[in-house]
């Protein structure tokens, strides 16, 4: 089977491209959630491999997802469906996501430390950033003991491993070759 995003981009392009034409990106951003969430129940994984018609699983999943999706929402959910697509939707939604982070100039960067960062220090983080990115960043910051000290910041395909494991491991590397 292709790749899940390879399968997943037309319809997040889509839904993107249609979402900014109707200023709705942050509706959009949340019916796709919603639906992703859906398509992850363990109640609904086994009727996404085709157990039923097209338009039976369409009708079913819209109907689940009730209030939470637009009419536009379930123009996607059927044309999805029609094409045995929905179990592509956690895909579609990351995506939408990356699509949307993109257009606001915005990157989420992960920072993962070895002891809790200050604010004053994950300001920094962010202004350096944002500074080397160009771009708005906003951060998840999580703990990691085993780092020893340190930082590892990974945003988009920039990883920089400041840590000292990371240090370390690079030093045995190279001692060993």
């Amino acid at each position: 089977m292709a790749e899940l995003s390879t399968i997943a981009r037309p319809y997040a392009k889509a839904a993107f491209d249609f979402a900014i034409e109707k200023n709705a990106v942050e509706s959009w951003a949340e019916m796709l959630s919603f639906a992703a969430q859906v398509s992850e129940n363990e109640t609904m994984k086994p009727l996404l491999s085709g157990a039923l018609s097209s338009s039976q699983l369409a009708d079913l999943f819209i109907k689940v997802c009730g209030e939470q999706i637009n009419e536009q929402g379930q123009n996607l959910i059927k044309v999805m469906a029609e094409n045995g697509r929905l179990e592509v939707l956690p895909a579609v939604y990351e995506l939408f996501h990356e699509f949307s982070n993109e257009w606001a100039k915005e990157v989420e960067a992960s920072v993962v430390s070895a002891t809790e960062l200050s604010a004053e220090q994950q300001q920094q983080i962010s202004a350096s950033l944002e500074k080397r990115l160009t771009r708005k960043v906003k951060l998840n910051c999580s703990v990691d003991a085993s780092l020893v000290a340190g930082v590892i910041i990974t945003a988009g395909d920039l990883v920089i491993d400041g840590s000292v494991s990371g240090k370390l491991n690079r030093l045995s590397e190279k001692l060993q070759s």
